[in-house]
């Protein structure tokens, strides 16, 4: 397995730090969460289901235990995760409007009403 090598891996588990990948030749992988997207992550199942293959960005490799350190962060396959992914402030930037417009209805339908 060669280090800068986008390779397919099967995701076989998740941890809160983490998804765990199998590969070919027996080779088993870890994407970090921090090398799942460039935005804050609040769940790594948002990226993955067990048995779907992934492509992935091999930064490490070792040989001997046939582990591979891997990352979707700067990949086609996460750079797509991460535009249908709600990110930090992201969904409260899209509720705020949504909010604003039903405070204001409320107050103009009931203006001696006090919240």
């Amino acid at each position: 397995m060669e280090k800068g090598k986008i390779i397919y891996g099967t995701v076989t588990g998740f941890e809160n730090y983490g998804i765990f990948l199998s590969f070919e030749n027996g080779y088993t992988g870890l994407i970090h969460i921090s090398e799942l997207s460039n935005h804050f992550v609040k769940n790594v199942t948002d990226y993955a289901k067990i048995g779907d293959s992934i492509p992935c960005l091999i930064l490490e490799c070792d040989e001997e235990n046939k582990k591979l350190k891997c990352s979707i962060r700067s990949t086609p396959y996460g750079e797509e995760k991460d535009a249908i992914i709600d990110h930090g402030f992201a969904p409260l930037k899209k509720q705020l409007p949504i909010w604003i417009e039903e405070k204001l209805k409320d107050i103009e339908e009931n203006p001696k009403k006090t919240s």
